[in-house]
């Protein structure tokens, strides 16, 4: 059973980010221990709510190098949400807190001349082929809760459309990140964490 641990670093509902993996036949244990980290097939960072009290909170459970290692080690990295916003240089919403820099640009706020937070599900543009979304079909619809968004880069997956594409998922080398929430996107979300999970799965026994 492959099993990939969930940072516990004592923000949002990080548990139904495990309870979904658990779902799709993972074994996920939510932990800030770095042994339990690094013995893991996959590590998810998950995240909700401001960007620089995450960042804060990551420091503070000595789970930012964690995740940095984990990443550096080549397993399979997941993150979701502001736990994707967390993996770039850094975020308008908190200027002085500086991100884990593994993906290069800033998160940005969303347009004006859009509602705040985006706040709905949405349809996932996928624009080159990707593992993560196996299954999927070219237009799934997704759960999303934000207001600052990854600039575009070379690492963008997909995009939805709010007011203009907005970065919606992303991967460079073993590092994955959507900006919806799988856990709380019904049965193409837990499609897409059965992807990682096999992923992971396939990475272990290789």
């Amino acid at each position: 059973m492959t099993f990939v641990a969930v940072l516990d670093y004592g923000i949002g509902n990080l548990r139904s980010a495990q309870k979904a993996l658990e779902h799709v036949g993972a074994r996920a244990e939510l932990t800030a221990d770095r042994a339990v980290v690094d013995a893991a097939d996959a590590v998810v960072l998950p995240g909700v709510g401001n960007f620089g009290r995450c960042r804060e909170a990551l420091a503070d459970h000595g789970l930012d190098q964690v995740a940095v290692d984990a990443i550096a080690s080549g397993r399979p990295f997941l993150g979701i949400c502001v736990g994707m916003q967390l993996l770039y240089d850094g975020s308008d919403e908190s200027p002085d807190a500086a991100g884990l820099g593994v993906l290069a640009g800033r998160v940005r706020l969303l347009p004006d001349d859009v509602k705040r937070p985006q706040m709905q599900w949405n349809q996932v543009d996928l624009l080159t082929e990707s593992p993560l979304f196996t299954g999927l079909g070219d237009r799934p619809w997704m759960y999303f809760v934000h207001s600052y968004a990854a600039e575009p880069s070379p690492a963008l997956v997909a995009t939805c459309d709010y007011g203009g594409p907005v970065t919606a998922a992303v991967h460079h080398e073993n590092v994955w990140a959507t900006q919806f929430h799988p856990e709380k996107s019904g049965s193409a979300g837990l499609q897409l964490l059965g992807n990682f999970v096999a992923m992971a799965g396939r990475e272990a026994a290789a």
